[in-house]
């Protein structure tokens, strides 16, 4: 079976490289990659309503066809080019349609794009990106949030407290992207892309409280709607018995595969008394630290070994 690809998932790839600006309609439509099911017309192209893409990418080259003055002109135009049930149109270089145009992509829930990149460059990459495999998708069970603008997924059993940390940690300014199931895709890029499978959207479950609308009681900033996997960190139930083997330089990191990529991972043990919000945090700022070359532990024995040196 072949991985499903959707205008949503074009978008969540390519916004930031491409400056991509969306009407949001048509998240769910599929774009077939398959160039042969298409009789080897490749997936997006510049506009031509003889042989349409189903990605059609509209430039100064079609304003003087699409985009002109005259009303019958451009109506007759938008009925060709609408009939093809294009899966989106990209207008670049600044471009934006007319109301009528608008409001038939609304109508047929098409999704609209906007850039100010020129047309050829966002043509270019979009026909490189479509050469490319499409990447796989898995689901994994935990709560996925953004903590200090890091995509971080919060692991552990269940009703070891996951949903209720994130509520922690929404209280504190944070993000949540998805609760109890989240939709993990490989990009292009070689990076994991995290987000929240539709039906669950804006929802947090808390045992005791039910169903909590994140969006609707915390506001729109409170909800991402994807984000780059950075980090995982575990939640677990350690006795005393592994508290005291637990080492207490280095701590407990390591790094969990996921569709081929590793992440990095910290296991933090969930015990009364402890303030995991701030313990989030903290680990999450810890790993910002080490990928700018900085290890605390490192720096704490170099630190002792310059005064054993000296009293030496």
């Amino acid at each position: 079976m072949k991985p499903i690809y959707t205008i949503r998932d074009l978008y969540e790839e390519l916004a930031g490289e491409l400056s991509l600006s969306w009407n949001g309609e048509g998240g769910d439509t599929e774009i077939v990659l398959d160039i042969e099911s298409q009789h080897g017309k490749p997936p997006a192209g510049p506009l031509n309503l003889v042989r349409p893409n189903q990605i059609q990418v509209i430039g100064p080259p079609e304003r003087e066809h699409l985009l002109n003055d005259e009303k019958d002109v451009y109506h007759d135009y938008l009925q060709v080019l609408f009939k093809a049930s294009p899966a989106s149109l990209i207008f670049t270089d600044g471009l934006k349609p007319l109301q009528e145009c608008e409001e038939q992509a609304l109508e047929r829930s098409i999704a609209l794009f906007y850039t100010p990149q020129p047309d050829n460059q966002v043509i270019n990459r979009l026909l490189e990106r479509f050469s490319q495999p499409v990447g796989e998708k898995l689901l994994v069970h935990g709560v996925y949030m953004e903590v200090l603008g890091r995509g971080v997924l919060l692991s552990g059993d269940p009703a070891i407290g996951k949903s209720e940390l994130a509520l922690a940690l929404i209280s504190r300014g944070h993000c949540l992207i998805a609760d109890d199931a989240t939709e993990i895709y490989k990009s292009a890029s070689n990076t994991l892309i995290g987000r929240c499978p539709k039906v669950l959207q804006d929802f947090l479950e808390v045992r005791g409280l039910g169903m909590i609308n994140i969006r609707a009681m915390f506001g729109n900033s409170a909800i991402k709607p994807n984000k780059e996997l950075h980090l995982i960190i575990d939640l677990l139930h350690f006795d005393d018995k592994k508290l005291h083997e637990m080492d207490r330089l280095e701590g407990c990191h390591s790094k969990r595969s996921m569709l081929g990529v590793d992440i990095p991972q910290t296991s933090l043990p969930v015990a009364a008394g402890r303030n995991l919000a701030i313990l989030v945090e903290t680990a999450v700022r810890q790993h910002m630290l080490m990928l700018d070359g900085y290890n605390a532990t490192q720096d704490f024995i170099d630190r002792q070994q310059i005064y054993i040196d000296q009293d030496q």
